[in-house]
């Protein structure tokens, strides 16, 4: 798999209940994710160290892609501050890419392609939901823009789609869609 134009880049996300981690460098690519509910503050940068330690690398990159949410206040700012941080040390770029990007991927690895709904449950009867046009499991276009909305408004827009739903945001396609149009100037995003 190429993805790296830079030496090393980092993607994280603790928007959802998963800490989601992923690691590329011109020898290789690495993901991690595991459930940790709110625990994100406390397992991030041990997390962080093992997967830097698996690839037998020093803990030091030139680009860090941030899940920007939608997700609770506390867990996206987590990851949010501890990104600037790393950067601040690193001298890196942090760019940031929508949570529900993270949610754009195939069965098994399968590099996805059309139109895909994704959406995250946004509580009371409501999700945070986006429909995108992917290319070989990248986004390529926003469709409908992420927004919040009730279950019914965002089944009926969604209809006849692959429609993927509060699973663990993917690493290899944060990473992917950092990669291919993260932007420096990100906000984020809560539920």
């Amino acid at each position: 798999m190429t993805l790296s134009p830079t030496p090393i880049t980092l993607a994280l996300d603790t928007a959802t209940p998963f800490l989601t981690l992923a690691l590329v460098w011109p020898g290789g690519v690495r993901v991690w994710s595991a459930e940790v509910g709110r625990a994100h503050a406390e397992r991030v940068a041990g997390a962080v160290a093992e997967l830097f330690a698996e690839a037998e690398l020093p803990l030091r990159a030139g680009r860090i892609v941030i899940g920007t949410g939608p997700g609770s206040y506390t867990g996206v700012r987590v990851g949010a501050s501890y990104a600037l941080g790393l950067a601040r040390v690193w001298g890196a770029e942090v760019v940031g890419v929508p949570t529900l990007e993270g949610l754009v991927r195939g069965p098994d690895g399968v590099k996805l392609s059309g139109e895909v709904a994704v959406s995250l449950d946004a509580r009371r009867g409501n999700v945070y939901g986006a429909v995108y046009r992917v290319e070989a499991g990248v986004v390529a276009e926003v469709i409908h823009a992420p927004e919040k909305q009730s279950m019914e408004e965002f089944q009926s827009r969604a209809a006849g789609l692959p429609h993927f739903h509060d699973g663990p945001p993917s690493g290899e396609a944060l990473l992917r869609a950092g990669l291919a149009h993260g932007h420096t100037d990100w906000a984020l995003s809560y539920l």
